[in-house]
């Protein structure tokens, strides 16, 4: 058994009434959606088109928001159905940048994570979902995809269907009938402000105040007359019936070259991972270099003092407290981070990374007494720098996991520029901890920051294989924050080179200039991904 949707645009007629029996019976609070449709326009009034669309769960057979939730709140049933279960929701948010189909919110009244679940009740119950038995022109259709002798396999099998975003391999069970690129592709779309009820992309809209000058603007023979007037006032000739036509050919030809626009849409989530996920993946940088640096200091015989090793295990601790205490912050509920531990679902990098930090705060904490009693427990090093590196580079795979985000992709590579970024953070503090080490380590700095100029220019220049990273890199360069993004590269590449280069005296300022840049970078590239359109 596997149930899926199929939505036939040929028949629907944008009433909404699947939004609003979603929202009855689901109690849905005002805001957000379950499901939602989607209007698109073509043409000049009267010489356009609407499209409409609902957009909702995918049910996907290979559920992204699945693979990544911590705690198994999100998990797909033996009927294909994606279920959630909100009395194990963290509200990590991590399902929310899983998703290609922006299918999740946080619902406000819980602050855990929601979405259509396909009436799992209902259906349990011998019922069809509240939208498809509402709609009044029988538009949704439900059913098993696996009967063949079902309506819904049947449609699938001798209908022209599409999925959204088929590139990210979800293997959606949600298919619609006389779909097109405009409807289901976000970036088919420019997404804007400037459409009737587009209030509503910051919440709950207000919108009959504009009611008398939308309806001024639709009175075409007005429009008319009011541009013809504007070309009197600039051409100085009269305005005759001619001029009133001639502005009516004018629009006329502008009809087939004018874009696909959306004119109603679901309110947008915004950017979810605010400054709390970069400033965590900084402070856990500094954390796992720490050691890791001093680790690698000592297999190369480069003993520290017991005072310096001390500083440099207290740093690391406090580094990682403050890891830990950026994560919880970011969590929707924080009373209940211990289920990432205690309830995991061990495919998340979310829960794996967990461990991994647990593991190292507990080799830390053992390297700390063994430094304080002199046990000689050297071998700590050795298994410490391999959960270091584990630490430092584990949130680029919850990042691939994010498969929504384009630019998160790179999973390898990010692996490799998040431990560059370890390192030239660990031998920073360790110049400052053990300043006997400033010649040698400052050289570990500068290539640590040229490796990091090649990734980033990597990143910027090179092809790139989908519209939404082309994007991102262009909001990145040259969008509102790129002002960070570019003070980043000088303030904490370009500049400690040219320092570390000719005034070694001044590594120190160089070395801190770089954990500044190491910050602003990775605010940049973690926000502005969150910025684009998912539906």
């Amino acid at each position: 058994m596997n149930y899926g949707f199929v939505i036939d645009n040929r028949m629907c007629i944008g009433c909404h009434a699947c939004t609003v029996a979603c929202k009855s019976e689901h109690d849905v609070p005002l805001g957000v959606n379950r499901t939602h449709v989607k209007y698109v326009e073509t043409g000049i009034f009267p010489n356009n088109s609407r499209e409409f669309s609902v957009h909702r769960c995918n049910h996907c057979a290979d559920a992204p928001c699945v693979e990544i939730c911590p705690t198994t709140a999100l998990h797909t049933r033996a009927d294909g159905i994606v279920d959630f279960d909100n009395d194990r929701c963290i509200g990590c948010k991590s399902c929310m940048q899983a998703c290609p189909y922006d299918a999740l919110y946080i619902d406000p009244n819980t602050n855990t994570a929601a979405k259509c679940n396909y009436c799992a009740h209902r259906v349990d119950g011998g019922y069809e979902p509240a939208c498809v038995v509402v709609c009044p022109v029988e538009a949704i259709i439900s059913g098993d995809l696996d009967d063949s002798n079902s309506k819904i396999s049947n449609l699938v099998a001798n209908e022209e269907t599409m999925t959204r975003k088929p590139e990210k391999m979800t293997d959606p069970n949600l298919y619609y009938i006389n779909g097109t690129d405009e409807m289901l592709d976000p970036n088919a779309t420019k997404k804007d402000g400037d459409y009737l009820w587009s209030e509503q992309a910051t919440g709950v809209g207000h919108f009959a105040k504009y009611a008398d000058k939308r309806l001024a603007d639709s009175d075409t023979e007005n429009l008319l007359v009011q541009l013809a007037m504007e070309n009197s006032a600039k051409t100085g000739k009269p305005i005759d019936q001619r001029a009133i036509d001639n502005v009516a050919k004018e629009i006329q030809q502008d009809v087939d070259t004018t874009d696909a626009r959306r004119v109603y849409d679901s309110p947008s989530k915004g950017v979810l991972w605010g400054w709390e996920v970069p400033a965590y993946v900084w402070t856990k940088a500094i954390a796992t270099g720490t050691f890791l640096m001093m680790a690698i200091w000592n297999m190369l015989d480069g003993n520290l003092s017991q005072t310096s090793e001390l500083m440099g295990l207290l740093t690391t601790l406090v580094f990682m407290g403050l890891t830990g205490a950026f994560l919880v912050k970011d969590l929707d509920r924080p009373d209940r981070f211990l289920y990432v531990l205690l309830r995991p679902q061990w495919k998340s990098w979310l829960v794996r990374g967990a461990y991994i930090i647990s593991g190292f705060g507990g080799i830390v904490t053992l390297k700390l007494a063994d430094n304080y009693l002199g046990l000689g427990w050297d071998w700590l090093w050795n298994i410490g720098a391999v959960f270091a590196v584990l630490g430092a580079i584990y949130t680029a795979f919850l990042f691939g996991q994010a498969r929504a985000r384009d630019l998160w992709q790179s999973t390898e590579l990010s692996a490799v520029h998040m431990l560059i970024h370890a390192i030239m953070a660990g031998s920073v503090v360790l110049m400052i901890i053990a300043p006997e080490t400033i010649s040698e380590v400052a050289n570990t700095l500068l290539w640590g920051i040229v490796a990091n100029m090649i990734i980033m220019v990597k990143e910027i220049l090179m092809p790139h294989d989908t519209p939404d990273t082309k994007k991102a890199i262009q909001l990145m360069t040259k969008g509102y924050y790129s002002k960070y993004f570019w003070a980043g590269i000088v303030l904490g590449s370009l500049i400690p080179i040219v320092v570390l280069n000719t005034m070694p005296d001044m590594s120190l300022i160089a070395g801190g200039l770089a954990l500044i840049g190491i910050y602003l970078t990775e605010f940049v590239r973690i926000r502005v991904p969150q910025m684009i359109p998912l539906s």
